[in-house]
């Protein structure tokens, strides 16, 4: 799930804080435990909010047993490594962090290239059993701004981008996060497949795509929709592109789980020439970062990594 701060508002981290706790109480395996996460929230959230100086944007991913948190801000960063062993008492300032840092299993700070840092926290709950689909709330509205409109009104990109976010947050509402996801996830692998044939047949490619196609493939395909993808990197068993432009525009900073669609792609495409793939979005222009960064994992060293969004040939 993911929320966009934009102006980041003491009341609108108040209203998250409250909905993300709630979420976290009706699926802990045990409430009581929640009080410590709550307050962790709390804190990040509003030293985001007080000290970050523009957008906000949250992420909380509860795929695995314990729920992971992550703040995107604009504002300046710290080194954990500066917090002290014990706070000043007589000072109201600084003790947000260091409190954190002591309840949660997992902290750490990463500064981004451009402007801002990424807060990523583990916190002390543990999810139930049975699955749940709580889907967020939703203050974005995903339709074209009016100035988007030209002299015969809107154009076919606008409706199309307002189309697939619209899609995807009905699925999201009707049955839940991890349904829209696997909508996202299908539309991008289904999309790359058709996109991967014509490439083929533009470069008259037969067989397996080694890492170098791939990586022309993608640059080929995000073009085609005015992404701005370049190479930074092609080895044996990963490729790394960079990306100055969104194929969503200022869109995705209002979704940022449109993301979701170039993983796919690019992911669907490798598995299917490599085994297996796996697709790190490492910086994201969705949540503040000046760029996208994206590593795509091929064959083993996509089976040894146990993060970002895994992909396997179905074929």
């Amino acid at each position: 799930m993911e929320w966009l701060l934009a102006p980041p508002t003491a009341a609108a981290a108040s209203a998250l804080r409250g909905e993300v706790t709630a979420f976290l109480r009706r699926h802990a395996d045990s409430p009581d435990t929640v009080d410590d996460a709550a307050l962790i929230v709390s804190e990040l959230l509003g030293n985001a909010v007080q000290h970050a100086g523009g957008p906000v944007w949250v992420t909380l991913d509860w795929s695995t047993d314990r729920p992971e948190l992550v703040v995107h801000d604009l504002g300046a960063t710290v080194d954990l490594a500066d917090l002290p062993a014990v706070p000043d008492t007589a000072s109201i300032r600084g003790r947000g962090l260091w409190l954190v840092s002591r309840l949660s299993p997992e902290l750490d700070v990463v500064a981004k290239r451009g402007d801002g840092k990424r807060i990523r926290t583990v916190l002390p709950v543990r999810r139930r059993v049975e699955p749940s689909f709580d889907p967020p709330r939703r203050q974005v509205n995903p339709l074209p701004a009016l100035d988007e409109a030209g002299p015969d009104g809107f154009g076919r990109e606008p409706f199309l981008r307002a189309l697939v976010v619209e899609l995807a947050r009905t699925a999201e509402n009707s049955h839940g996060p991890a349904s829209a996801e696997q909508m996202v996830a299908q539309v991008g692998a289904t999309v790359g497949g058709q996109m991967e044939q014509e490439y083929r047949r533009a470069r008259e490619v037969a067989g397996r795509l080694t890492p170098g196609q791939l990586a022309e493939c993608y640059l080929r395909l995000k073009s085609a929709i005015d992404g701005d993808f370049y190479v930074i990197s092609v080895d044996e068993d990963r490729i790394v592109l960079g990306n100055r432009r969104c194929p969503f525009g200022d869109t995705v900073r209002r979704a940022p789980a449109l993301c979701r669609m170039t993983s796919s792609v690019f992911g669907g495409v490798a598995a299917r020439n490599h085994g297996e793939a796996v697709v790190l979005l490492d910086e994201r222009i969705a949540v503040g970062d000046p760029e996208c960064r994206v590593t795509v994992l091929l064959g083993p060293a996509a089976r040894d990594n146990p993060g970002g969004h895994h992909y396997r040939d179905g074929s």
